[in-house]
């Protein structure tokens, strides 16, 4: 059990840095550009910028780089075998699915900052594994069983949680959650 507890949190970690590392750096140009749907209200909102994008999905390959040389370095073979191109689908993925969220928000006229709960928590969960089974299926069948999922929705939300709330104490984000 343990290490199903181990594999998830290192499987996810790239796809976990992102959305923090976005609120903590973007900022700038609306990935909508200020653009409203035809229902009047904005795509996605000002919360979702070109800069945090890009600089999330860095923060995020970062990071999985930084694994992909520690599981190397250490000998760590037990642990999953991430790839630059499954550290930059789970980071990508993360941020697609955040956003594909906000568009969904959006047109249940909830405001940028509203707490949506259960989507607020998985949204990267579902845009990371969205990527990575059409693009590397085969590593999700090698690396992630029912146990190992489980863990992962389980950890998500609490990781979730207390990154928003370090978030709102530190001034990068407006509330806690």
């Amino acid at each position: 059990m343990g290490s199903a507890l181990i594999t998830a949190f290192w499987i996810m970690v790239p796809a976990y840095v992102p959305n923090s590392a976005a609120a903590a750096l973007g900022g700038g140009t609306p990935v909508d550009l200020g653009k409203n749907w035809r229902d009047g209200r904005r795509i996605l909102g000002d919360g979702k910028t070109f800069r945090g994008f890009f600089l999330g999905v860095a923060a995020g390959v970062a990071v999985g780089l930084i694994q992909i040389a520690l599981r190397e370095a250490f000998g760590w073979s037990s642990l999953p075998e991430h790839t630059i191109v499954t550290v930059t689908l789970l980071a990508a993925g993360a941020l697609l699915g955040d956003m594909a969220k906000s568009f969904f928000k959006r047109r249940l006229g909830k405001e940028s900052g509203e707490e949506w709960l259960i989507a607020d928590q998985y949204d990267l969960v579902v845009g990371a594994f969205v990527l990575l089974l059409i693009f590397q299926y085969e590593w999700v069948v090698r690396y992630v069983d029912l146990l190992v999922f489980l863990w992962i929705l389980v950890l998500t939300p609490l990781l979730h949680r207390a990154a928003n709330i370090i978030g709102y104490l530190i001034g990068v984000k407006k509330v806690p959650w």
